[in-house]
């Protein structure tokens, strides 16, 4: 009987192992639907004027390769004294391309910091005595 009992648990296991492992069943990926913000700042070489930054970023091809396709702007402003900063929504699975993009284009003519970044106002809204926000 115990010999039955072990025989019938090992064939349930590997059945159910088998169905876990199967192929055939297509589960969502999450990179299709998980969305990420990308803050990136393009600090300004100050030993160079702007002509000669647009001259670099124009060469490199910056303005084919980023943003890279999958990628959406956000929003894009001149912070003044640092250079621009660009807010970027991607799928995590484009982090890499957005990288690239940044490091064989915008090199030379900026110094980049990139961060992660999320929007914290949805929270702290609720908190806010003075609630105006404003929307560009």
């Amino acid at each position: 009987m115990k010999n039955l009992l072990f025989a019938s648990w090992v064939i349930m296991c590997f059945s159910t192992f088998g169905y876990a492992q199967s192929p055939d069943k297509k589960v969502p990926e999450k990179e299709d639907t998980e969305k990420m913000l990308l803050t990136i700042f393009l600090k300004h070489d100050q030993s160079m004027n702007l002509s000669e930054i647009e001259g670099i970023r124009t060469k490199q091809g910056f303005y084919e390769s980023f943003p890279p396709e999958g990628v959406s702007v956000v929003n894009w402003y001149v912070v003044m004294g640092i250079g621009q900063m660009v807010v970027l929504e991607l799928p995590a699975s484009k982090l890499r391309d957005v990288n690239l993009a940044i490091e064989k284009t915008a090199w030379k003519a900026f110094k980049s910091e990139i961060y992660p970044t999320y929007n914290l106002y949805p929270l702290i809204e609720g908190k806010l005595e003075n609630k105006s926000k404003v929307s560009y």
